[in-house]
């Protein structure tokens, strides 16, 4: 008899798994039809800092922890403006990141707070051709008939930084979603160097080229709008 209650216990709770087979549960892409409730969720993304993949782990229907990691040679444009001069643009991205994904309606709408470890390398380089006018530091510049090449790096190295986003994970189906996020990493400034490689320029009032760099170099270094790297990225999820 006892074998018989254990077996009949057994039984119903079988039953009352099966039962809720097809109730709506809330996930990390949103509301959508399980069999079980899948915690867990791995993802492929792409952006601002580069590419790579995140883990992430459902804690309750309002917050789930997720991990990841971004990188590579990747530019959404092949230049940048810095300080008013033009430099094409070879980023090097490596970030690590740990984030706390807070659901505050616990659906497809996230806020992500958490903390990255940013070794992200931004190769500067600018080509001016033979006698040529351009712009250093807000001074103009003619370059010699050799031209000039300024060449460079904007660093964020080896640091950690904390970080704020926005994002949305609606689901696809019932295991397939997408997702997008936007926010900021606060770096502090970057650790900045421009060189004149090659060539020479000149100006009417007599300044010089090297000298006007190192005053751009320490603007970039102390401007309060590089204290910030944005964050901008798209992809899709898959729960298990």
């Amino acid at each position: 008899m006892k074998m018989l209650r254990v077996l009949a216990v057994a039984a119903l709770a079988s039953s009352a798994t099966f039962a809720m087979a097809d109730e709506q549960v809330i996930t990390e892409e949103g509301i959508a039809t399980f069999s079980t409730f899948k915690p867990a969720s791995v993802r492929a993304e792409v952006g601002t800092t580069g590419y790579g993949g995140a883990l992430s782990w459902s804690v309750n229907p309002y917050t789930a922890i997720t991990a990841g990691y971004n990188g590579g040679d990747i530019s959404w444009s092949d230049d940048i403006s810095v300080n008013g001069s033009k430099y094409d643009l070879d980023m090097d991205n490596k970030t690590a990141y740990l984030n706390a994904e807070i659901r505050p309606f616990a659906n497809w709408f996230y806020v992500a707070a958490g903390v990255g470890y940013l070794d992200n390398d931004y190769k500067l380089d600018r080509r001016v051709g033979s006698s040529t006018n351009f712009t250093i530091n807000g001074v103009d510049f003619q370059s010699t008939a050799a031209g000039a090449h300024i060449a460079g790096e904007l660093n964020y190295d080896n640091q950690f930084a904390p970080y704020l986003g926005l994002g949305f994970s609606p689901a696809i189906t019932n295991r397939w979603g997408v997702f997008g996020e936007v926010g900021a990493y606060y770096t502090g400034n970057p650790t900045v160097n421009l060189n004149l490689v090659s060539g020479d320029a000149t100006n009417n009032s007599g300044a010089i080229l090297a000298d006007e760099l190192a005053k751009e170099e320490h603007k970039i270094a102390n401007d309060d709008k590089y204290k910030w790297a944005p964050v901008a990225k798209v992809g899709v999820s898959f729960r298990f």
